[in-house]
């Protein structure tokens, strides 16, 4: 009794030093591949495929899950931002039109939430504010992960490109114009920082009259580059914007239907 329990300790205690060894193949593996090290990779991989001391099958399952994590790996270096956190544009487009497919078939609306952020991008300001903005895009990245505290379940965020970010929600109250406005304005609880510069506009999608999310991203953004509304630090607590296409201004939690580039949109509204 007492060697058989001796021998599943041993065959439990390879399999764990086999999956952390799988790890850490497959991270010196994706971090040669995205430093270009041909020579690293060679060698990575040349002792992936001669590791001693494991039985056949031992080796090949420890060589197929560091080729199984490295492909997760790269695949999670392929859809996230790096510096935020957050999905990249790619990531975001494939996301959110996996939840709009989901909002289709429950006949749910969904409320894209578009946010641009002063990063100063000037040619002038780049390279001498570089650190300055990497912190602002994080305090961006924590501040929408705070907002919208249902993503990857009901919401998908993302950073497009820049100081431009984008959420897809299916929760209504999480795409409140003023009240996300209000909350920049104080983006750490607890916390004496700064307000995020933000200016945001809302595109609602219509399961009646379906968009994609091109269509959407589309419409915010030119709602945004229609107005000429001030960085958020002058701005008062309640904001009127114009909406596209429309000569009065509406309230922030207005909803109309808005034009786009070849007649009206299907199923999006500004809000």
């Amino acid at each position: 009794m007492a060697s058989v329990a001796h021998s599943a300790f041993v065959r439990s205690a390879r399999a764990a030093v086999s999956a952390a060894r799988s790890l850490e193949v497959a991270g010196q593996l994706r971090a040669a591949i995205l430093e270009g090290d041909d020579a690293r990779i060679s060698r990575l991989l040349s002792d992936l495929l001669r590791v001693r001391g494991l039985t056949k099958g031992q080796r090949v399952r420890l060589q197929s899950r560091a080729l199984l994590n490295l492909v997760h790996s790269l695949r999670s270096a392929a859809l996230n931002d790096e510096l935020t956190g957050l999905l990249n544009r790619r990531g975001f487009i494939q996301s959110a039109t996996r939840l709009l497919d989901l909002a289709l078939r429950d006949q749910q609306a969904a409320h894209l939430v578009y946010f641009s952020l002063a990063i100063g991008d000037s040619d002038a300001t780049r390279d001498a504010d570089a650190c300055t903005r990497a912190v602002l895009l994080r305090r961006m990245g924590n501040f929408l992960r705070d907002l919208f505290p249902s993503y990857g379940v009901y919401e998908v965020l993302g950073r497009l490109s820049g100081g431009e970010f984008a959420a897809l929600t299916l929760l209504a109250d999480h795409a409140a114009r003023s009240n996300i406005l209000l909350r920049a304005r104080t983006p750490e609880r607890g916390r004496d920082a700064p307000a995020l510069p933000l200016r945001v506009a809302v595109a609602r999608f219509d399961p009646a009259v379906p968009a994609a999310i091109d269509e959407l991203l589309h419409s915010a953004a030119d709602q945004l580059s229609q107005t000429v509304t001030p960085a958020l630090e002058t701005l008062p607590p309640v904001i009127e914007v114009a909406s596209v296409g429309s000569a009065p201004p509406i309230r922030p939690d207005a909803c109309l239907t808005v034009s786009g580039r070849c007649g009206a949109s299907r199923g999006v509204t500004s809000v």
